[in-house]
């Protein structure tokens, strides 16, 4: 018997599309959400990690999603290759499992293993076996995706969850740097960029700023991050301003989320978004760059004054601060300078790798986790018999938060939360049709996402936003897009948890003994993310539909 599968995708008695999910279960998690934010927020009182805290309720959500049958526990397919060809055009001869016939005559000899995407041809997103068919998009197919060869494996539900891509960068990136300190490199960077700012403070509060939004729009926040947070401490060290550490690297933090909205590559959510709506690298460096131009501008402003950082004024204090900078000797640090060039030449290029991991060969394909990690065992040779010493530096605190962060986010798009929020957002958003410009659609999904973002992952509620906007009929030249983009970057700068690059912000104010609690971040950052997402709002509603 030969079954034409686009027929049988569609055919209602055998169409499957997951387990439904009912609005209490939804709710439920939904609570489960708001706890974990709010025992967070109460972390210096419970007197525990936050790897504990967000541990504790990936638990509790994972048992929950498994009793209440939201999670899939199918076996999963890997090491499979796409066939891809317009929908109805496959058909499999189960008699002879091992061929796959087109409707050309064409055939290619494969496994039994395949998995079926009818659909926009996202390849994976649903995976099976022969027999053991999984639905697809449905009747708004354009064609279908056919995945042969590979073998199945079974992993435990929470492992695809996280996000490992992030967790390999943090680990990377910080392993990579604090060896890469050793050799003197981030010290001689340091004081060459204090005594460039002749020890004015305000001067350098604006040097490292511009440093991070540079950084974070070629490289990854979290590396931009853990760089520039790494120098500020050394240059404060050496100017005796460390009360000043707290302003410096709270700044630097929302920086990195302003830096992640200047070109289209440089957050996860601007490619979502970009590709849907069709927008280009260019008009969207265009688009975005003058806002990124004031907002950094109003931030370093804001933060100068609110954290009294000040521009030297008396003649006493500039000579004593000359005097001060004249007294640093940039080579102090450095031990060896064999170890320093190549130290030297290994930050060039993982800056220049990572910025371009999306267009290398192989490398692309491996993704920027790779690249962190691969870095960081070049540089662990130099102390190839002692490698103890930086595997104990490494903060698995903030690793194993964002592991279980990321399990429970997962639970929660499985458990329809983020789904919710969507049909919430559609219900707004139900007649803009009428004017794809209206003002009061971007503010409201502008700052609708910007809350959203802060306290969960950013990337699938993007995804999910932008899917919307694009069911929606979405012109690409809509405001609407852009609401989306900014709101999912600056909303990460309401809470620690809203960004990786914020969190890694506060975990070095750890590391260095300034106290810094979840609450004292959002009382500390709101006013710079209100001011910034305002800014936002007018900057889509009045400025965008004249570019």
């Amino acid at each position: 018997m030969t079954i034409n599968l686009s027929e049988m995708f569609l055919d209602p008695a055998i169409l499957a599309s997951g387990p439904a999910v009912g609005w209490p279960i939804t709710l439920l998690f939904s609570l489960l959400l708001v706890g974990l934010i709010a025992c967070l927020a109460l972390e210096e009182k419970i007197h525990a990690k936050k790897s504990i805290i967000a541990g504790s309720f990936a638990v509790v959500c994972l048992l929950a999603g498994t009793l209440c049958g939201v999670l899939s526990f199918e076996d999963i397919v890997v090491g499979s290759h796409e066939i891809r060809c317009p929908s109805g055009s496959i058909e499999v001869d189960f008699a002879n499992p091992v061929e796959i016939e087109y409707q050309d005559n064409a055939s290619v000899e494969t496994t039994q293993h395949f998995a079926i995407v009818e659909g926009d041809g996202d390849a994976g997103d649903e995976q099976g076996h022969a027999g053991e068919d999984h639905a697809g998009d449905g009747e708004d197919s354009a064609h279908t995706s056919l995945h042969v060869d590979g073998h199945r494996l079974r992993t435990p539900v929470y492992i695809p969850g996280i996000d490992w891509s992030v967790i390999a960068i943090i680990l990377g990136s910080s392993l990579f740097v604090d060896i890469t300190s050793k050799s003197g490199l981030f010290s001689w960077i340091a004081i060459k960029v204090t005594k460039a700012s002749r020890g004015d403070p305000l001067l350098l509060l604006f040097f490292y700023g511009i440093m991070t939004v540079v950084f974070s729009a070629v490289l990854n926040n979290v590396t931009a991050m853990i760089i520039v947070g790494s120098l500020t401490v050394v240059s404060l060290d050496k100017l005796g301003r460390r009360e000043q550490l707290l302003g410096f690297l709270l700044i630097e933090g929302l920086l990195t989320n302003i830096g992640g909205l200047l070109t289209l590559i440089s957050s996860v959510p601007n490619i979502i978004v970009g590709t849907v709506a069709e927008i280009s690298f260019v008009t969207f460096f265009v688009k975005s760059a003058p806002f990124v131009f004031v907002a950094t501008l109003i931030t370093l402003f804001m933060g100068s004054i609110l954290f009294k950082i000040k521009r030297l004024k008396t003649d006493t204090e500039k000579s004593e601060a000359r005097r001060l900078v004249a007294g640093f000797d940039e080579n102090d640090g450095v031990e060896s300078w064999g170890f320093f060039k190549f130290a030297a030449v290994m930050l060039v290029l993982f800056i220049l790798t990572i910025a371009t991991t999306s267009v290398l060969p192989g490398i692309s394909n491996l993704g920027m986790g790779f690249v962190a990690m691969s870095f960081a065992v070049i540089m662990l040779w130099r102390y190839k018999s002692d490698v103890n010493q930086f595997y104990s530096a490494v903060d698995w605190d903030l690793l194993g938060f964002f592991a279980a962060l990321f399990v429970v986010i997962y639970v929660m798009e499985h458990a329809m939360v983020l789904h919710a929020i969507g049909n919430g957002l559609q219900v707004v958003l139900q007649d803009f049709k009428a004017s794809p410009a209206n003002q009061a659609d971007a503010t409201v999904l502008l700052f609708g996402s910007a809350v959203f973002s802060s306290v969960t992952d950013n990337i699938p509620l993007a995804a999910m936003f932008g899917s919307i906007l694009h069911d929606l009929g979405t012109p690409s030249d809509s405001t609407l897009w852009w609401s989306v983009i900014f709101g999912a970057n600056l909303g990460g700068n309401l809470t620690p948890i809203g960004s990786a690059s914020t969190l890694v912000a506060v975990t070095i104010m750890h590391k260095h003994k300034v106290p810094m609690s979840f609450m004292g971040f959002v009382k500390a950052a709101v006013p710079y993310a209100v001011v910034q997402i305002v800014l936002a709002v007018l900057y889509v509603v009045y400025v965008l539909p004249y570019f």
